[in-house]
């Protein structure tokens, strides 16, 4: 049987963002093409910055996915098979969304630490909840802003927590500055090994918004046609928990995160229909 371009999409997803795959597990099957293609899609914006040497590469990989859509609107996608699956079955997803979800990503070609912790809080929500949103459209699903912009900001902050020794094996430091200044840590002082207990407690400042956040969206039950969409924050939740319980050590709470944990919160939110 050919593999589709939605198919690679699907496969490729599961190495690059296995937790965006896992939540497509519990969506329809009609909506699941739908689903890698717009996930696979953001994977390529996400890591833009990293795959790169210079941020104005990234800038141009941007530029190119702006074009791009531009393309697939149009009926005339360029050949690429992330691309020629949104033009199968992606067409239709408002592109005010799909470009603000582009534009947000403007901010990885900075290497700079984030001012404060609001500005951090909106870089995640800018990154997410448009992803979200755009999820929602796919499955057809109707999904209050303010729920999925919690939802959102709650995910993209635990995962900034996650990804935070990924980081700094790159030298990029992302925390906020005004946390760092309140530890008596500047931005290089964030590589010595003995800043670690003080970076534990930035990593719970953080975690103790995401969770706030997290706790707006579980508030309002959400539609089941509409959760897969969200079930990214269920996720983001067991990360939560998992930092909690290592002291806020990314990298011990990775640990802790095993698949088999990651699958029963979805069933359990599945079956609950609730984050």
């Amino acid at each position: 049987m050919t593999e589709t371009p939605a198919d690679q999409c699907g496969r490729d997803l599961q190495r690059l963002d296995p937790d965006r795959w896992l939540t497509t597990l519990f969506a329809p099957d009609a909506s699941r093409p739908g689903l890698f293609a717009l996930y696979a899609f953001n994977a390529e914006i996400a890591r833009a910055r990293e795959s790169v040497s210079q941020p104005m590469i990234g800038q141009i990989r941007l530029q190119w996915w702006r074009e791009a859509w531009d393309g697939i609107v149009a009926g005339t996608p360029r050949r690429h098979p992330v691309v020629l699956a949104l033009h199968d079955h992606c067409r239709h997803l408002d592109q005010t969304i799909v470009m603000a979800l582009i534009d947000a990503r403007e901010r990885d070609m900075e290497d700079a630490p984030f001012a404060d912790l609001p500005t951090l809080t909106a870089y995640a929500r800018a990154t997410s909840a448009p992803l979200m949103k755009l999820a929602a459209q796919q499955l057809d699903a109707q999904v209050d802003d303010a729920v999925i912009d919690a939802a959102g900001a709650a995910y993209a902050l635990a995962g900034i927590l996650r990804a935070a020794p990924h980081l700094l094996a790159r030298q990029r430091v992302l925390l906020p500055l005004d946390l760092l200044s309140a530890q008596g840590l500047s931005p290089e002082a964030v590589y010595q090994t003995e800043a670690s207990a003080s970076l534990r407690q930035i990593h719970a400042r953080i975690a103790s918004d995401a969770e706030a956040f997290l706790q707006v969206a579980r508030q309002q039950k959400v539609a089941r046609a509409a959760l897969p969409a969200l079930l990214p924050a269920t996720l983001g939740g067991l990360a939560l928990k998992a930092l909690r319980r290592n002291n806020h050590d990314p990298v011990a709470a990775e640990m802790a995160l095993t698949p088999l944990k990651k699958q029963m919160a979805l069933l359990w939110a599945s079956l609950r229909g609730r984050l």
